[in-house]
């Protein structure tokens, strides 16, 4: 398989272009250049071939007087031509030719270098390169084939002297060696070109090593930048391209390094936001399935990311579907739900869907943000009723007033009895608008931070007798048993009319639901030597549990007609809580109904030096 890879490689790949184009350009030279070698060796023997034969031929013009002729068998009949044989024997011996023979202008043999030239001389030599030769044609050559394969060249000239053919020179010559040599070259030049692909062979390993390394190191890196490390860098090995690859890679590597920290620091801000947010967050996909929810969501509906992932949000939240489906879903848009749940009280919950818009796609998928505003939704409430409470709580006695002035004005002054008795009625209602005014002012200078709390050191079994005292006629009246509990406490810091108010509205309403022989007990009890604790315990008819929650809420009573008959303006226990609250104390109440309540709120002691 590694062998396989390996052929698979850049590296190999180049090595092969390199081999292959060495072997195309050594044969394309090499064919080239025996072609040109093959033919210039055998034109420069064919050359070789005619200037010998041109230069035998001179000589033999010299040699060969016309009419010459010597015959086989009468070779010394004629001095002059035994002179001239012998002379053009000479002639034949300074030949490099194979065969060698010299014609006279009939075409007889007068002279070779042939063994057998007995059997030749002075007969007639028929071949038509001597023909087309003794008719004064020149090159005539011709390449022959022997019997062993060999390569021939046969080639006559003539013999001119004075314009005059005497003859002609006929010579053969064998092409091996020249053939032999071409071999030897061919030969050369293939152990050269073998030689040659085997050092490029070599080169382009060293050459595509020295260019696949790096491209190695830039995939190595490339792997380790997938798997999340970033810290290792590309090494630069030179200038070129590869370099400015690696310089690049790793200024790439910087900057991906950079924006995934970047982004996974922002991903943990938006985490952090998330769930510290005081509104829900939900987000879908472009399906409307839930895809991520934070915790403040989680708790408002009461669920969990693995249970809600993969829900439709319509139908998880409840959403009208023309609000969620259709043209609505590209504009941002808002609705008001109210989640029901079994063992609390509803909340009301505003929704806002903004729709998440991608370029060129369209929407992908929409943020769901859900802001509780039940505390709104109820101070706007508590607002419209305390206006509508204030309106009938003065209404009550203006109306009452205005009806007993009017009967005084028609004549009820003429009755002394009657006259009087109207006139009280009217002085109580005064007194009534008067007590809810003032309860108003003081609530109004509490929330606006503008009440002076004047503070003193005051010794609190002291004053629970005071206030005790206060409302002895009261138990007197109904017969109550009242019980002072009182643990061995220092002096506290505290405004004392204020605090006066605050028990003289607890104790009130103790002795107003406290049936006849009832039992009220006031105690204290020391919490960490930082505050002391002051409750008030009755055994009345206590206050139902859908109460409870809204005791401390101004103009709030639980049976409207018994409270103001017993002439409260439901704003005492709304006083006394603010009271509290400015003295840094808390206030809580206990109560199970036709059992008894008891209201318990803190103070703390103080320091000695502090002032208020």
């Amino acid at each position: 398989m590694k062998v396989v890879r390996f052929f698979r490689t850049i590296q190999m790949k180049l090595i092969i272009i390199y081999v292959l184009m060495i072997l195309f350009a050594m044969q394309l030279i090499g064919v080239y250049f025996m072609q040109v070698m093959e033919s210039s060796s055998l034109k420069s023997f064919t050359s070789s071939l005619e200037y010998e034969a041109s230069l035998l031929a001179t000589f033999a013009a010299e040699k060969l007087p016309e009419g010459a002729r010597v015959a086989a068998s009468e070779p010394q009949a004629s001095p002059v031509n035994q002179q001239a044989y012998d002379d053009l024997k000479d002639i034949a011996k300074f030949s490099s030719a194979d065969t060698l023979q010299i014609v006279d202008a009939e075409g007889n043999v007068v002279s070779t270098t042939e063994q057998n030239a007995a059997s030749v001389l002075g007969h007639k030599f028929n071949n038509i390169l001597v023909n087309r030769a003794l008719q004064n044609i020149k090159d005539n050559e011709q390449t022959l084939v022997d019997d062993l394969g060999n390569r021939i060249m046969v080639l006559a000239t003539p013999v001119v002297k004075d314009g005059k053919v005497l003859g002609a020179i006929y010579i053969k010559k064998s092409m091996k060696e020249t053939y032999a040599t071409i071999r030897r070259i061919n030969g050369i030049f293939f152990s050269g070109t073998l030689i040659a692909l085997a050092l490029t062979a070599l080169l382009g390993i060293i050459l595509a090593h020295t260019i696949t390394s790096p491209i190695k190191e830039i995939t190595r890196q490339v792997t380790s930048v997938a798997e999340g490390r970033f810290l290792q860098r590309v090494r630069i090995h030179g200038e070129d391209e590869i370099g400015q690859l690696g310089k690049a890679f790793n200024h790439m590597t910087e900057r991906l390094r950079e924006a995934l920290s970047l982004n996974e620091e922002e991903k943990e801000k938006l985490a952090s936001i998330l769930s510290n947010m005081n509104d829900g967050v939900l987000a879908t996909d472009e399906l409307g399935k839930i895809i991520l929810i934070n915790q403040r969501a989680a708790k408002m509906l009461e669920t969990s990311f693995d249970v809600a992932e993969g829900e439709l949000v319509s139908r998880f939240l409840g959403l009208p579907k023309e609000l969620y489906d259709g043209p609505a879903r590209d504009e941002e848009s808002h609705t008001l739900l109210e989640l029901i749940h079994p063992d609390r009280e509803p909340r009301q919950v505003h929704v806002t869907l903004t729709p998440i818009h991608r370029r060129e796609i369209g929407t992908t998928g929409t943020i769901i943000v859900l802001q509780d505003v039940t505390e709104q939704v109820e101070l706007e409430q508590a607002r419209r009723e305390f206006v509508a409470n204030v309106s009938h709580e003065l209404r009550t006695p203006l109306t009452t007033m205005k009806s007993y002035l009017e009967a005084l004005e028609d004549g009820a002054l003429e009755e002394p009895e009657l006259a009087k008795r109207f006139i009280g009625v009217t002085r109580n209602e005064t007194e009534r608008m008067i007590r809810l005014v003032t309860d108003l002012l003081h609530l109004s200078k509490l929330d606006s931070k503008q009440a002076h709390i004047k503070k003193e050191w005051t010794a609190i079994p002291e004053m629970l007798e005071e206030v005790a005292d206060r409302f002895a006629f009261q138990f007197k009246q109904k017969d109550i048993s009242i019980t002072l509990a009182s643990e061995n406490t220092g002096k506290v810091l505290i405004d004392r009319d204020k605090i006066d108010q605050v028990l003289d509205n607890l104790l009130s309403n103790a002795v107003k639901y406290t049936p006849e022989k009832g039992k009220i007990t006031i105690s204290t009890r020391d919490i960490d030597q930082r505050f002391i604790e002051i409750s008030i315990e009755d055994n009345g008819m206590g206050i139902p549990k859908r109460d409870m929650d809204h005791i401390f809420e101004r103009f709030y009573r639980v049976e409207k007609g018994r409270s103001r008959s017993m002439g409260g303006t439901g704003l005492g226990l709304a006083i006394a809580r603010e009271i509290v609250k400015a003295h840094g104390g808390t206030i809580e109440l206990e109560s199970e109904y036709n059992q008894g309540t008891k209201i318990s709120f803190t103070l703390p002691y103080g320091e000695r030096g502090e002032t208020a």
